[in-house]
């Protein structure tokens, strides 16, 4: 099975728009400087970015963030290999549609 035939059958449910979120966490962590400005627009410390995590708002605002910056969200989707449209799915599945003007 294709990759994207892969995505297009998982991309449905809370546990695949959870993983997504998660996977972006990991992406954002996976670099300082990123990790640290997206810590920096959250308000929240490596203490506190666990406890976060497990709050469905809090996934919802980190695909927020990284939808923000096309470019983020361009190598994000490449290194997962996924569709950017899926990772916005997951976004409004985990936190309904952004609000007007944001990401």
């Amino acid at each position: 099975m294709a990759p994207r035939e892969v995505n297009a059958r998982l991309s449905t449910g809370k546990f695949f728009d959870e993983s997504v979120a998660i996977a972006a966490l990991g992406f954002l962590a996976g670099d300082e400087a990123r990790l640290q400005r997206f810590l920096a627009v959250c308000g929240l410390g490596p203490h506190n970015l666990r406890q976060a995590a497990a709050d469905a708002g809090f996934l919802a605002g980190v695909l927020d963030y990284v939808a923000s910056d096309e470019r983020l969200l361009i190598a994000f989707a490449a290194g997962e290999g996924l569709d950017p449209a899926l990772i916005a799915r997951a976004r409004e599945s985990l936190g309904g549609t952004p609000p007007r003007g944001g990401p």
